[in-house]
């Protein structure tokens, strides 16, 4: 991007400053997921601190913990060196503590000056127009930045948007502002602006946590790095002693051994080939082909835009342009039914929004999308025969239930995703689209969908799995295509892929190949 290094100023060591904000030993869990386990960081003043990791690592938990979304476990919370409690986000912006995210929380009906203000609280019914104006531009001076006051925000750049958020926290008072991935949907150009508003918040003593996925920004801003991975703090370091390559190893450091491996599956016809597949805005000329019999993995970080490609291929979300080659038959597929027909499913990601409907039983949401089947000439459900599907795919996939008329949301999260997978497999596909699979579930539960993935992949069914999870993704595929923002950096074999391969392909660095294996 070509933007300097902003050092801070006089080199001032930070074991020479006193930490505005510190995190100690603070651990999180959710049901059966560990989501922070036993984790420091310290935050200076004046510092731009990055905290790295993989998807599910505990970042997104730590700020939830900050900005008093979530109360820690255990561990304490100091300000100043003295202990605090932070109950609820009106508590973390009294104490100090902002947060801006990728995309920003602006109300697009209120002007430039409304927004700045509208979290302060205690003023009064009657809004003072011509002091709130002059604090405005009082704001906006300080960061070096101009903009029209009165201007609508929904007609602002994300830039400008991303410039009325920080402002936003300068007029609370904000000495720590996290940055969470706030460059995700800017430009060079845009990028550029914004560090300079870190320069400025730097120089006026604000610490600011900074999160991106976007290697060569971190290097670029940065004071310190913090890596966390699975929950669990693995180092903190100055930024001139971390390279690019000991990042990443920290990141995905973790052993492959206690994840399920797929069988080698002799790979079958070509079921699938998708040619320049493209949607304006979200991704762009994607080319892939899967066989029967063959797991095609999809990896990326935050915002690769996986699942959109996913939603294209099941109608959901179609694309602009771009070939769908269904064994040898260019398709146009723009409704999920016509994916059904034509034998595509898609077990999403939220299987508790978007997967099941949770007061219905295990019987009706497996019965769900092939409804037809079931009724009688009168339009009424045959319950026996909806009934014994559902008991043969309580069997086949070992969901644990003591009644197949026992409602979804009394199960639990593995076995939950076991009846979106028996749902989807009651429609006879041919193609098997797997949005994070093993999202939320224990780890044996995990080694159980792996199998069935492995005994659907050798039963002939190609499968499309997309996996936040690295070394579930390296485990499970035969092939796995990396995306970054909408682009497919390449497709790697199975012998090609390794932890350090695919993140560098994700993290958009040097050395992936230009040309792509289909």
């Amino acid at each position: 991007m070509g933007v300097a290094r902003l050092d801070l100023p006089n080199k001032v060591l930070m074991s020479e400053k006193t930490p505005i904000l510190e995190m100690r030993h603070v651990s999180k869990r959710f049901d059966a997921t560990q989501a922070l386990d036993n984790v420091s960081l310290t935050l200076y003043p004046g510092e731009v601190h990055a905290l790295l990791g993989e998807n599910g690592a505990g970042k997104s938990t730590l700020i939830k913990i900050m900005t008093g979304i979530h109360p820690p476990d255990t561990g304490e919370i100091l300000l100043d060196g003295a202990p605090i409690q932070i109950r609820n986000a009106r508590e973390a912006q009294l104490h100090g503590i902002a947060a801006i995210y990728q995309e920003p929380m602006i109300f697009p009906d209120l002007n430039v000056a409304e927004n700045i203000f509208i979290s302060h609280q205690g003023r009064g019914a009657v809004v003072n127009w011509g002091k709130m104006y002059r604090d405005a531009d009082d704001v906006l001076s300080k960061l070096g930045v101009a903009l029209d006051l009165k201007a609508p925000a929904r007609g602002l750049t994300l830039a400008a948007q991303q410039t009325v958020e920080i402002a936003k926290a300068l007029s609370l008072k904000a000495r720590v502002l996290i940055m969470d991935e706030p460059t995700a949907s800017l430009s060079a150009h845009e990028v550029s602006q914004l560090f300079k508003l870190v320069g400025t918040l730097r120089r006026q003593g604000v610490s600011i946590l900074f999160i991106s996925h976007r290697m060569e920004e971190v290097f670029e801003i940065a004071d310190r790095v913090t890596i966390f991975r699975d929950g669990k703090l693995i180092s903190t370091n100055p930024v001139r002693v971390v390279t690019p390559e000991s990042a990443i190893r920290d990141m995905v450091g973790r052993e492959l051994d206690s994840f399920f491996v797929k069988d080698t599956v002799k790979r079958g016809d070509l079921l699938l080939s998708v040619r320049d597949l493209s949607k304006e805005g979200v991704f762009h000329n994607v080319s892939f082909d899967i066989h029967r019999g063959e797991v095609l993995g999809f990896a990326g970080l935050v915002g690769a835009r996986r699942t959109d490609v996913a939603l294209a291929l099941f109608g959901i979300a179609p694309a602009d342009s771009g070939d769908i080659i269904l064994e040898g038959t260019k398709r146009v597929i723009t409704t999920p039914h016509q994916a059904t027909r034509l034998g595509i499913a898609y077990v999403p990601e939220d299987r508790r929004q978007q997967g099941l409907v949770m007061p219905m039983s295990i019987t009706a949401n497996i019965s769900l999308p092939t409804l037809q089947k079931y009724l009688n000439r009168l339009g009424i459900i045959m319950r026996k025969g909806e009934r014994a599907t559902a008991e043969d795919y309580r069997k086949q996939l070992t969901i644990r239930t003591p009644s197949v008329q026992l409602e979804a949301s009394k199960l639990s999260g593995g076995n939950q995703q076991k009846v979106v997978l028996s749902k989807w497999l009651n429609t006879q596909p041919r193609l098997l689209i797997l949005d994070e699979p093993t999202r939320g579930i224990d780890v044996g539960a995990k080694a159980e969908v792996h199998s069935i993935v492995n005994r659907l992949a050798a039963e002939g069914l190609g499968i499309l799995m997309i996996s936040s999870d690295l070394p579930e993704v390296l485990a499970m595929s035969d092939r796995i295509l990396v995306m970054r923002e909408g682009r497919q950096m390449g497709i790697f074999s199975r012998e090609e892929a390794t932890q350090e391969v695919v993140m560098t392909a994700a993290m958009g660095r040097a050395g992936v190949p230009e040309t792509v294996a289909l």
